[in-house]
């Protein structure tokens, strides 16, 4: 039995050029698509394009959509914390006339019950 013998550059230049011969005369003898045939698959591709436009349109709509509500709900959110926050706030402070004023009535009030 013989040893493997590697070939050549000869021998892989010219295997090359017969590769790429058969594949010329593969794509020579492909039917060749007529106008109509070209019109039809673009018409096919615009009406695709078209439809996947729609739908990302209207998940866009959607995704925006929910979007605003979850602002919504969030802005709803922080005004019932700010009503909360005011009727827990503690009272505003009152100014020494109003403090001196409450202070006299209970003074006087206690002195109408004597």
């Amino acid at each position: 039995m013989k040893g493997y013998k590697a070939p050549s550059f000869q021998d892989r230049a010219s295997a090359s050029l017969q590769a790429k011969e058969k594949a010329l005369a593969k794509l020579k003898a492909a039917p060749q698509l007529t106008a109509e045939e070209l019109a039809e698959a673009a018409a096919r591709r615009a009406e695709r394009e078209a439809a996947a436009e729609a739908k990302a349109a209207k998940a866009r709509a959607a995704r925006e959509e929910k979007q605003r509500l979850a602002d919504e709900k969030k802005a709803a959110a922080k005004q019932a914390e700010a009503e909360r926050e005011a009727a827990n706030a503690p009272p505003p402070k009152r100014s020494e006339e109003e403090l001196k004023a409450a202070r006299d009535a209970r003074y006087a009030a206690r002195k109408n019950r004597k």
